[in-house]
C-alpha cells in the first residue's frame, strides 16, 4: 500500500564497515529480536559442552536444517568439528541467568552444565546431552561448517525434535507458555512482549484492499 503522503526521511548516520573498526555491536543491536540457541556439544573426550549463541535461525525444513554462527572458533564449534553432533536446546525467560552463566568464558575441562546447576537429559540419535530444564531440544547432525569473515556458520540437520507437553495447547506450541528470551543489543535481553496476528494475504485479497 503506498502512502500519498511519505513521511519526510529524518537524517542519517552512514557508517562504512570497511572503515569502522568494528560493526559488531552496532550489527547487534539493529538486527534484534534474535533468539538464542543454547548449544549443547560432547568434547572428544567426554567434557559437556554449553553455551548461548545468539546469531541462528531456520535454513531448511525438508529436511529440517538449522544454522547458528559463532564469531571465532569456541569449544561449541570445535567439538562439533570433531564429533559432527550437537543439540539446540530451547531458552526461556525463566532460564536467563543460566543462560547467561553458560556464557562464561570457562576452560574448556569445565562443564557449563555443572557451571550453571543444569541437568543433563540423555538425547536419542547424539550423544551430546539435552538441557532436561528445557522446554525444547533439537537434536542435530552436523552437515557442513563453512567460514564466512570472522565467523564460522554452523549447519545441523535436526535428527529428533523433543518439545515439553507444559508449553503445547491443542498440540501446537504457545508463545506464551513457551515464554522465550531473546538477546539484543549489549548486554540487554528481552521477551516477547505484546503479540499480534497478522495473516498473510493473496495476491488477490491485496489488490481487493488496495482498489
Amino acid at each position: 500500500m503506498t502512502s500519498k503522503n511519505p513521511p519526510a526521511i529524518a537524517a542519517r548516520v552512514v557508517i562504512d564497515p570497511a572503515e569502522s573498526r568494528s560493526v559488531y555491536p552496532l550489527l547487534g543491536s539493529l538486527v534484534v529480536p534474535r533468539p538464542i540457541a543454547w548449544v549443547s556439544s560432547q568434547s572428544p573426550s567426554g567434557i559437556d559442552n554449553l553455551a548461548p549463541h545468539s546469531f541462528f535461525t531456520i535454513v531448511s525444513t525438508a529436511p529440517p536444517i538449522i544454522v547458528f554462527s559463532s564469531m571465532g572458533e569456541k569449544d561449541t564449534v570445535r567439538n562439533i568439528r570433531a564429533t559432527g553432533e550437537f543439540v539446540v536446546c530451547g531458552s526461556t525467560a525463566a532460564m536467563l541467568e543460566q543462560i547467561n552463566v553458560t556464557g562464561v568464558d570457562f576452560d574448556p575441562q569445565v562443564s557449563e552444565f555443572d557451571a550453571a546447576g543444569l541437568t543433563r537429559e540423555p538425547s536419542e540419535t547424539v550423544a551430546a546431552f539435552r538441557v532436561a530444564e528445557s522446554p525444547y531440544a533439537l537434536e542435530c547432525r552436523l552437515v557442513e561448517i563453512k567460514e564466512m569473515g570472522n565467523g564460522l556458520v554452523v549447519f545441523g540437520e535436526v535428527t529428533r525434535i523433543v518439545v515439553d507437553e507444559s508449553v503445547l495447547v491443542n498440540g501446537r506450541v504457545s508463545i506464551d507458555l513457551l515464554d522465550p528470551i531473546a538477546r539484543l543489543g549489549g548486554s540487554d535481553w528481552s521477551r516477547i512482549g505484546e503479540i499480534t496476528t497478522r495473516r498473510r494475504l493473496s495476491v488477490e485479497e491485496f489488490i481487493s484492499a488496495t482498489s
